[in-house]
């Protein structure tokens, strides 16, 4: 089938034709800088060459490398072409005019930093499109190529970066600060959405002070209680990992790390990798993302948080036994039994602890520490396709928030098969929010759903029907806080747990799709 081209684009490096798609305009694989290769891999991004020529921007550009088969068991489907030369991303938009200044939602993919693509059936930007807004996704480097660490590339440049793919998605905002405005766009009302990964992608920019002219609210799903590696640590994997790939400490050089074959470092034990987190203590991220907010240095913007209410599905990805996580909190003492009355069952207990204490805690932690700084608003999600209820005993999994707040249900597994009236209008109701929080700082009425305030602790519980609750949770959420130091050691990264394990298994790296 031939595609309609959507008009041409002047953007400030150069012009863009894309395609027509059900109505809106879709502008594919556009490079929002240089490819990071050779003397670029483990540097910031470098500003894009402009190009003369038109620029056909019909297909979505390369994914950052990663293990195809996780990616496609994670739910989340295939990534498509990859690459090293992976700074791409995508815009939707509803009318290429300069002066509809419509608002901009900018969709980072999650994965656990290795795995994930912005051009993923979940993050299909024609429903938003449909609705008024400009829609844009991204591709960033991940993995070791994304977050590394080594002595080597700390002698070139002292207190330099490690977080090149935060780097890249603040390169990704510039980009849109500098040309959405011609697709349509407001620059001025840019909203920041993640889920997983995505999710701790925002919360990272919104620590970055570099970051902070380029958006103007954000939105935090399902991130995890899990603090980032101190770079230290990371600098010790890097050196591990350049041993395991051939290269002796005394012969670690800048130039000579450069030269190892891309296509090989997601093979490589997971224990040299830093994910399913950032790193803290470099020139991106000075201190942890809980920090930060604890020093009230992070952006004072308007912000969503949310969990689901079976993000636990993804902790054997993540490498933790939630037995072990149980025990652990019996033996310090924390009185689980009361805070659980009648679930006897000890399997059923650990995963609802593992749940609360990794997912459902750091939204209210995060939103007590925000509401200082601006507007907050907390969600829980429990709305589950109604043909799959059966076989979700426990909820919603993992990601399946995604293609709600999205509007995408009916394009992707594991509801588009299966999708039903009701989970149409439910979609069309919770990706109602995400539009009216871009187009006016606000989900919805604060009657329909109140901020969560210190001290007013609001929850929007987003089942059938929607139910807004007060101090949800209150009294495990109060008692983990206090021991979710447990969780969260000196070495608490789940590639620590991993030792010996390929990242090539997908269960290694799962946190990116639909499914579990």
């Amino acid at each position: 089938m031939v595609k309609q081209s959507a008009p041409v684009v002047s953007t400030v490096e150069g012009q863009l034709r894309g395609t027509a798609e059900e109505g809106v305009f879709a502008y594919k694989g556009i490079p929002y800088a240089q490819p990071p290769v050779g003397e670029l891999r483990w540097r910031a991004p470098k500003a894009v060459v402009p190009w003369k020529h038109i620029r056909e921007a019909n297909a979505f550009g390369n994914a950052s490398l990663q293990s195809r088969e996780a990616c496609i068991a994670g739910g989340g489907g295939d990534p498509g072409p990859m690459g090293e030369d992976c700074l791409y991303l995508n815009v939707w938009t509803p009318r290429v005019d300069a002066k509809a200044k419509l608002p901009v939602i900018v969709w980072i993919h999650g994965g656990a930093f290795v795995i994930g693509a912005g051009g993923l059936p979940p993050y299909d930007g024609v429903p938003l499109a449909t609705r008024e807004a400009v829609f844009v996704t991204l591709n960033y480097r991940l993995g070791h190529l994304g977050f590394f660490a080594h002595p080597a590339l700390e002698a070139e440049r002292k207190q330099g970066p490690a977080n090149f793919g935060l780097l890249d998605q603040l390169a990704a905002l510039q980009w849109v600060n500098r040309n959405i405005e011609r697709f349509g766009g407001d620059p001025s009302r840019v909203t920041l959405a993640g889920q997983s990964a995505g999710g701790k992608s925002v919360l990272s920019l919104l620590c970055m002070e570099q970051a902070r002219p380029y958006f103007h609210r954000g939105v935090a799903l399902s991130v995890y209680g899990l603090d980032e590696v101190p770079l230290e640590q990371a600098l010790l994997r890097g050196e591990a990992l350049t041993r395991g790939m051939g290269v002796p400490d005394a012969e670690a050089t800048p130039a000579r790390l450069r030269e190892l074959p891309a296509e090989e470092f997601w093979k490589q034990p997971a224990a040299t990798s830093t994910a399913p987190v950032a790193i803290s203590g470099d020139s991106v991220l000075p201190q942890s993302i809980l920090a930060t907010f604890q020093a009230e240095q992070q952006a004072r913007v308007p912000l969503i948080l949310g969990s689901t209410n079976d993000d636990v599905s993804v902790m054997e990805a993540f490498g933790r036994d939630p037995m072990e996580i149980l025990q652990a909190l019996r033996d310090k003492g924390v009185p689980i039994k009361l805070l659980y009355p009648g679930v006897n069952d000890d399997v059923e207990l650990a995963r609802q602890v593992c749940r609360d204490i990794l997912f459902t805690l750091i939204p209210r932690q995060v939103a007590d520490l925000h509401a200082k700084a601006s507007h907050v608003w907390r969600c829980y999600f429990e709305y589950t396709a109604t043909a799959l209820r059966p076989e979700r005993p426990h909820g919603v999994r993992h990601g399946e928030e995604i293609p709600y707040f999205l509007d995408t249900a009916a394009r992707c597994p594991p509801t588009q098969e299966v999708i039903s009236e009701e989970d149409r209008s439910y979609a069309r109701k919770v990706s109602g929010w995400l539009v009216d929080f871009a187009k006016t700082g606000a989900p919805a009425s604060a009657s329909e759903w109140p901020r969560h305030e210190k001290g007013s602790d609001f929850l929007m519980r987003a089942q059938q029907p929607p139910k807004v609750e007060e101090n949800f949770m209150l009294l495990r959420l109060n008692a983990f806080l206090l021991a979710s130091a447990i969780i969260n050691g000196a070495d608490a990264s789940p590639a620590s747990q991993h030792a010996g394990r390929s990242t090539t298994e997908p269960k290694g790296s799962r946190p990116v799709g639909t499914r579990p």
